[in-house]
């Protein structure tokens, strides 16, 4: 599994538009193949503070996510709301629990 966290700074003025963009990507997102889960989380010390917690079955699922038609039309109007670039990190599962 990877897992993928996207650290975004989004401007004070923004914030209510980004949630609103975020939602609809999360939603859309959720439903893909491959897929496991898709968050978005604020930071509780900084509400302008958000983290997508993205967690994928493989390489392949996350370049369908990349390529897909909500990817490319969300990601630009999020883009224009933050302060500045987003913080990603990808991340390999060592141990998985279930």
């Amino acid at each position: 599994m990877i897992v993928i966290l996207a650290k975004n700074y989004v401007k004070s003025s923004q914030v209510d538009r980004f949630i609103e963009y975020a939602e609809k990507l999360v939603k859309e997102t959720r439903k893909e193949k491959g897929c496991i889960s898709y968050d978005l989380c604020q930071d509780l010390n900084d509400k302008n503070i958000f983290v997508f917690v993205e967690k994928y079955e493989n390489k392949e699922a996350i370049d369908r996510h990349n390529k897909s038609e909500h990817f490319t039309t969300i990601v630009p109007k999020l883009k224009d709301l933050k302060e500045k670039e987003s913080e990603v990190s990808k991340y390999e599962t060592m141990y998985e629990i279930y």
